[in-house]
């Protein structure tokens, strides 16, 4: 019987442990990859997924007040929303469960201006002030002074209508 020295020992079982933990955390990533993650109610603080919907008085109030006060505020503009119609959900947890329960609309809306606008907007659970409450992130296409939402409000769309484009939307709104 021939006896390996103790280092050529110690570097075989060295590379076999560090196969078999390469192994199990492939199959770890794989896993999850899989499954998308858990979905946001199973987590330790969990989502119940209720937010209002699109056309809810409260949240196109909130959307025509913050607007209002933004362009008074930062813009010295005195342009106010006038009123909502079309309004259109396009998109309900379309990021994937593993997120933040959001409902995604878009509607046109009637600026002082005399302009007929897109308002697009988010609501999200938990969003609100100190993460109570639903919360509301909004833009109103061309008003976007700082580019926040650049290009043409899209950062607050759902990632597939981002990556499908303009049309698929169109078609639909």
């Amino acid at each position: 019987m021939v006896r390996r020295p103790l280092l050529a020992r110690e570097s075989v079982m060295k590379r076999i442990f560090l196969c078999l933990a390469a192994l199990a955390a492939f199959t770890v990533a794989a896993q999850a990859a899989e499954n998308g993650g858990s979905p946001a109610e199973q987590r330790y603080s969990p989502y119940s997924a209720v937010v209002p919907p699109c056309d809810d008085p409260g949240v196109l109030s909130y959307v025509s007040g913050r607007f209002a006060q933004t362009e008074s505020e930062f813009w010295s503009s005195s342009l106010q929303i006038g009123g909502y119609d079309r309004i259109h959900e396009i998109g309900f947890r379309s990021n994937g469960l593993s997120y933040i329960p959001r409902r995604y609309c878009i509607a046109r809306t009637q600026v002082s201006d005399g302009r007929m606008r897109e308002v697009i907007y988010d609501i999200g659970e938990d969003l609100g002030l100190l993460g109570y409450g639903w919360g509301v992130e909004w833009c109103v296409v061309g008003l976007d002074h700082e580019l926040a939402y650049a290009p043409g409000c899209g950062a607050l769309r759902p990632f597939a209508s981002r990556y499908l484009g303009e049309a698929a939307l169109r078609e639909r709104y």
